[in-house]
This record gives C-alpha cells, structure tokens and sequence, in this order.
C-alpha cells in the first residue's frame, strides 16, 4: 500500500480539553486563543503529536487580518505578526516532541488556509455563496498577506481548506502556481452531500479538473485532493467519484479528514455523539480509494487520531507481510 500520513485532528475540539471554554459562535473561534491562551494552543498540537499524527496544522484556519483588526482591536502589522506567532507556536511543539520521542520521521508543519467565507462569519464557508459576488483576484488579496506570514516563519506545507467553491479553488490554484511556485499544498473542499461541493458543482468532476488543471500548469506541488469538515458517511462516495474507475497506478492521491459525524446547529449545538461511527471503522475503505492523508476535523479529539493512526500502521505492517 502506499505511504498514507496521519494528519491531527479538530483543533477548536482538542482545544477546548485545555481552555474549558465553549468555542463554537465565537466570532474568532479557535483563533482568538492564539492571543488570548498561547500555551493552550502549543498543548493542543502536542496532544495530536503524542497521538500519533505525522503531520499537524496551524491554528490559522480563522485567523485574518480583518477579523483581528475587528475583534481583537489590532492594527494590521499587530495581526500579522500575531499570524506568525502562531505559526511559531507549532514549531515550538514539534521541536519539543521531537526532543522527547523517537520518531522515523520529522512530522510535517502545514499552514492552515480556510476559505474567505470564514472571516466573513455568515456561514458561507458552508454554501460558497460568496462565489456569485466575489471576484477572484479579490480572494487572491485576502488570502495573500495570511499566506506569505505563514511561509515567512516557515512551514512544509499549505493546507488549502473547506473551500466551498470551485472559483475559490481555481482562484487558489493559480495563484499557487503563479506566485508559489515551490510551495507544496492541498485542496480539500466542503461538501454538502456525498456528490456536491457546498456551492453545488459536482465534487468528483471539480476536484478532478483541480488536479488536471495543476498538471495542465506544470504545478507538480499539488500532494492531494479531497475533502474536510464533512460527514464521514459522505467520503466513500465522493471518492468513488474520483477514483473507483481508475487504475491503481493511475488514481489522483486523496486527502481526508472529516468530522465525527456529529451534526451541528447553532440552537442545540453538536448532536448525535452515541450515533457516530469511529472514523477508523472507515480508513481501509478510503485508503482503497486514494487516500495519502488522514485525519479528522471538528469533533474529533487526540484520542481519535491515535485511534487512525493505529489502524494506519496496522494496515502498512500488513501490506508489507503479504510481500
């Protein structure tokens, strides 16, 4: 089998274990500890390494220069450098785990880009409305500065995520290939259903062209495709889309990490814990299909990764046995 990495987990979840705070609604969400609780946000990416996660993410996905500059009452140099500091905050940890554990591999550092409906905090992030009214160049803007702070203090990776839309995806794509162009990153989407993108084009045929379209450019920085913040049930058959007719040797590598299963609203909060199927019940299925990277998003704890994470390793020490 192919080399799958784990990734962490739901940051705002495993975070709250520290703060004992209700984060969700907040304006900032998980971002607003980077300012507010910067030891809570070092814990947290401890706990997903000690877990077992070869690969953690920044606590960036919420933060922007205009959501800092209006919650927080920072100016925009102060927001940046905040940006940066939380980049730091990861490296910090991984250089600690690594000081303590023996690892085979340095776990990889990504920057956490969410899409331009986050800092709006209107839930578009979860339909891409904002597709019809926004142009491009202006999502390239936004994107741009939280970006280059990020490469600025230094990561392995851009995680370009629970993006809505394909004009944000292509918006993206062509400015990684025009601006970055020896950057690594992924695109993973927010899907609605098991075939649709939030904004309703279809998951298979959008994330294939994506992946076409950075070859089509000679982007060979492009690791993966996929999806994130989704209900697990929905990832199989978005895969299928992707990949079930296509060779081995010849399938679009897939990245991976869903919620728990839990549903949310803003009246009764996070639903349906005791429903929940364990995401590693569904790794072997996905790893199937194409998936290199594998974690979770909202809901889902340190614990849950070690749970992946052992399920990975069974499966790769199995895969190497039958050879």
């Amino acid at each position: 089998m192919n080399r799958v990495t784990v990734l962490d987990g739901g940051f705002a979840t495993q975070l709250s274990v520290h703060v004992g705070k209700h984060i969700d609604g907040d304006p900032l969400w998980s971002a607003r500890f980077n300012a507010t609780n910067p030891s809570a946000v070092f814990k947290t990416h401890l706990d997903f390494l000690e877990a077992g996660a070869e690969c953690i993410m920044t606590n960036t996905y919420q933060a922007s220069i205009e959501g800092y500059m209006e919650y927080l009452n920072l100016d925009e140099e102060a927001s940046l450098q905040l940006i940066k500091s939380t980049v730091k905050l990861a490296q910090m940890a991984r250089t600690k785990f690594l000081a303590e554990n023996e690892a085979s591999e340095i776990p990889l550092l990504v920057a956490s880009v969410g899409p331009y409906g986050a800092h709006l905090h209107d839930g578009s992030e979860y339909t891409g409305e904002y597709a019809d009214y926004v142009t491009a160049d202006t999502i390239k803007k936004w994107h741009r500065n939280r970006i280059d702070a990020c490469l600025e203090v230094g990561v392995d990776v851009l995680g370009i995520e629970t993006i809505p839309c394909k004009m944000e995806a292509e918006a993206m794509l062509d400015m990684m290939s025009e601006e970055y162009p020896q950057v690594k990153f992924w695109i993973a989407f927010q899907c609605k259903d098991s075939a649709h993108i939030a904004h309703g084009e279809p998951f298979a045929e959008t994330a294939t062209y994506i992946w076409n379209e950075a070859k089509r450019q000679g982007n060979g920085n492009l690791l993966a495709v996929g999806a994130n913040c989704v209900h697990p049930q929905f990832v199989t058959p978005l895969f299928k889309g992707i990949n079930e007719k296509r060779s081995v040797h010849d399938r679009i590598p897939l990245v991976v990490y869903p919620n728990s299963g839990e549903v949310y609203s803003v009246e009764a909060g996070w639903q349906g814990r005791e429903d929940c199927v364990p995401l590693e019940h569904y790794v072997p299925q996905w790893i199937e299909l194409g998936a290199r990277f594998i974690g979770g998003c909202c809901r889902t704890y340190a614990r849950d990764i070690k749970r992946i994470k052992q399920t990975v390793t069974s499966m790769q020490e199995g895969s190497l046995k039958s050879l």
